[in-house]
């Protein structure tokens, strides 16, 4: 029987949400479904229609209820092929024909005529999303007051951002690639650029990297010939930035998939690193570092909005799992410090458990953050750490959530 065109990429789009929504995998272990598919524009459709029934999946589902006599239960096929009906017409603007002819064959031997009749209610009705995703009560509830601002900076995903080898060519990189700056030696362009064909790609002149990521190396300042540990450093964007700040580096991750990735980039721009494969758990350096980056394992809530599925796989239990880790990392990174020396504590979470709260454990001195170090429109708090998140520089394209504190060891 001839394949339906358009129907392998949302079959496999159904496939990644199942490992994400039942059995509580990454965007990214289930991204493992679009890999066979043939074209990068298949893959790229599969990965959105997954993405965005994630980011709007409260939404969608209060939209199939208002359709349905009686409640569809949350892990019925009916209702994730309906999802992502819905997602596709509401949010990847597919005719809905298109929409009905690609999505009705994934219910073989099931309930067709009803998940038909119900899109058809809805696009009859005109149904509409709200200006922006709502998200799940006990999410808002641990985000507080900056939910609200938070759920607006996820209705679309992000732009893409750069950080340059060398800072002194913000403007020069900028104007060639038609992007925007929002501090020196970074790069803003819009979603859905393609990296490898970019100008400098092949040079290694930058690298992919949130501008709020960026923020952890940038405190630590010019190296000039230093010793620096990166703790946990794979896949290697903060290596690279204080490889490029004159640090002598030592980067040390336990995975080697990742570390080879770190390889391919520093080989890619030319720049120079010690990479050590070891647990930090159970590894010792043999002497101390003038300054070291922990940039933690954490439960990645921060990047909700390039990986939607953090807010329906994390809650109590992967916190404090977290927690418990960061709190230890943080106690034996301190040790390695030398006298005078500065680490700054880093975590891509939301969670205030993962950043206030592991930060307040460490026996270090505070090195109070200032204005001035950060890029435009970010401020400290007035603990002098650094909180960012989606909801922030929403009109230059939102930044992706993150805790930086930053410590100084005494000089005796």
């Amino acid at each position: 029987m001839p394949q339906i065109p358009g129907l392998p990429p949302r079959r496999a789009a159904l496939k990644m949400l199942d490992a994400v929504l039942r059995r509580g995998e990454t965007m990214e272990q289930a991204g493992g479904a679009a890999n066979g598919l043939p074209s990068f524009s298949d893959r790229a459709l599969a990965r959105a229609v997954a993405g965005e029934v994630l980011r709007w999946l409260v939404d969608l589902d209060a939209l199939i209820d208002s359709a349905t006599r009686e409640v569809l239960p949350s892990d019925a096929k009916a209702r994730m092929v309906l999802r992502m009906m819905l997602a596709q017409w509401l949010r990847l603007e597919t005719p809905p024909h298109a929409v009905v002819a690609t999505a009705l064959p994934l219910l073989d031997g099931g309930p067709k005529r009803l998940a038909h009749g119900v899109f058809a209610t809805l696009t009859r009705k005109e149904a509409s999303l709200p200006h922006s995703p709502t998200l799940p009560a006990e999410v808002a509830a641990r985000w507080g007051e900056r939910a609200e601002a938070i759920a607006t900076g996820l209705a679309v995903p992000p732009p893409l951002d750069l950080t340059l080898r060398d800072p002194s060519q913000t403007a020069t990189v900028a104007e060639q690639l038609g992007g925007t700056s929002l501090a020196p030696g970074h790069v803003r362009l819009p979603r859905g650029t393609a990296v490898e064909t970019l100008p400098g790609f092949d040079d290694g002149a930058w690298w992919v990297q949130d501008l709020a990521a960026s923020i952890p190396a940038r405190l630590l300042g010019a190296g000039e010939g230093r010793r620096v540990l990166d703790l946990c450093a794979a896949p290697g964007g903060k290596t690279l930035q204080l490889a490029s700040m004159g640090w002598q580096v030592t980067a040390l991750d336990n995975s080697s998939r990742r570390l080879e990735r770190l390889r391919q980039n520093l080989e890619r721009t030319g720049l120079a690193a010690a990479i050590v494969e070891a647990d930090a758990m159970g590894w010792h350096p043999d002497e101390q570092f003038d300054a070291i980056l922990l940039d933690a394992p954490c439960t990645a809530t921060g990047t909700c909005r390039r990986n939607p599925d953090v807010i329906h796989r994390i809650g109590p239990r992967q916190i404090e799992a977290a927690t418990t880790l960061q709190t230890q990392l943080l106690e034996r990174a301190a040790n390695w410090l030398a006298p005078g020396g500065t680490l700054v504590y880093a975590v891509c979470s939301l969670e205030r458990e993962e950043g206030e709260g592991v930060a307040a454990t460490c026996d270090l001195l505070p090195a109070p953050v200032t204005a001035d170090e950060l890029p435009a429109g970010i401020q400290p708090t007035a603990e002098g750490q650094v909180r960012t998140d989606p909801g922030m520089l929403a009109e230059e394209g939102g930044l992706d959530g993150f805790f930086v504190a930053r410590f100084r060891a005494s000089q005796a």
